[in-house]
């Protein structure tokens, strides 16, 4: 086995990102010339009052989360999203929060690099992980107990000069690093997939704190993945689903898929296969997020803007609207009561 594989590490939502539009471009961007993280997080509690400028009548309830300019994370009621937002003292690439745990993927000045960081509230609850390559995706279980995050890097020996992602797991609770998807056996077909130019990205967890789906890109192909942290097995269960996020009742996958030369959200019930188009035709380059069981937020370049946050019906019917200009890394903390509850993969 080859030092990429024993990286632990974790990687890019697409190595196409980097030249694209979108999220994962931006924290490419944002990467070369960020200045390392500023102290002090809150996350979200209960929503923040303020004029409704934009993006009014959002369904589902508790905060929106996200990172303003790209930069600094700060939260508004989810429905009132064009209110004034409640800035937080950190500064991430990319987070995501669910039950109060936030995963921050920072700069890291010396020596120069990136790290995971692990907060809830004002503290950080556990040691940064390094993490070696430019952060890209960032997912947290609903319990707030299991962080996974995705980088992108250069120099892997079977694609000299390329990009490659990998992505790693790590459970808050127990401190145990999970280690980067390459060391997990990966199961395509019914047989063992071990090829070596294997990219994995786009961790999204179910509620059993074990049960996880990911993306696997190798050879020229795309497969959705399910994840099993007990037998460290990846399992193929479709293709061409990339950066899944999984509802909050645990039945359906949100994920893009390449629609001729452009990626398009879809939505897939995980029972039946069934798989619809979502209503937003731009091209979206980035792990979406639900708000609630009914609606899926995502960040798309918005002209002038720059990136913004959107949202669109989840079942195919509607149109998007704004929800936030110039924001990207959209979470949803919902009110206690109203926490997920999935149903069994």
């Amino acid at each position: 086995m080859n030092d990429h594989h024993r990286r632990i590490v974790a990687g890019l939502c697409s190595i196409a990102a980097l030249v694209g539009a979108g999220g994962g471009y931006v924290a490419w961007a944002m990467a070369r010339n960020q200045q390392p993280a500023a102290a002090g997080l809150t996350t979200a509690g209960s929503g923040t009052a303020g004029s409704n400028t934009e993006g009014s009548g959002t369904a589902g309830s508790g905060t929106l989360l996200f990172l303003d300019h790209g930069r600094s994370l700060a939260q508004v009621p989810v429905t009132d999203p064009g209110a004034a937002p409640l800035r937080r003292g950190r500064t991430c690439l990319r987070a995501y929060t669910a039950a109060g745990t936030t995963v921050c993927l920072r700069t890291v000045a010396v020596p120069a690099g990136f790290e995971a960081a692990f907060l809830r509230g004002d503290r950080e609850i556990a040691e940064p992980v390094r993490v070696d390559g430019t952060p890209s995706r960032a997912r947290v279980s609903p319990s707030g107990r299991l962080a996974a995050w995705t980088v992108f890097r250069t120099g892997d020996s079977y694609d000299p000069g390329g990009f490659a992602t990998t992505t790693g797991v790590y459970d808050t609770r127990t401190g145990t690093l999970h280690g980067s998807l390459e060391d997990f056996t990966v199961i395509v077909d019914g047989k063992p997939y071990r090829r070596e130019d294997r990219n994995f990205w786009g961790v999204t967890f179910a509620a059993d704190d074990q049960t996880f789906y990911a993306t696997l890109g190798s050879a020229g192909r795309i497969w959705l993945l399910r994840g099993n942290l007990a037998t460290r097995t990846l399992t193929a269960i479709g293709r061409d689903a990339e950066c899944p996020s999984l509802s909050p009742d645990g039945r359906r996958l949100a994920y893009k898929k390449r629609a001729g030369t452009r990626w398009r959200l879809h939505v897939m019930n995980l029972a039946s296969g069934r798989e619809i188009p979502l209503a937003e035709r731009a091209e979206v380059d980035d792990q979406a997020a639900w708000i609630d069981d009914t609606t899926v937020a995502y960040a798309r370049p918005d002209g002038e803007a720059g990136v913004s946050l959107f949202a669109v019906p989840a079942d195919g019917t509607g149109a998007p609207r704004l929800l936030r200009r110039d924001a990207t890394s959209p979470s949803v903390v919902r009110p206690s009561g109203q926490s997920h509850s999935q149903a069994t993969p």
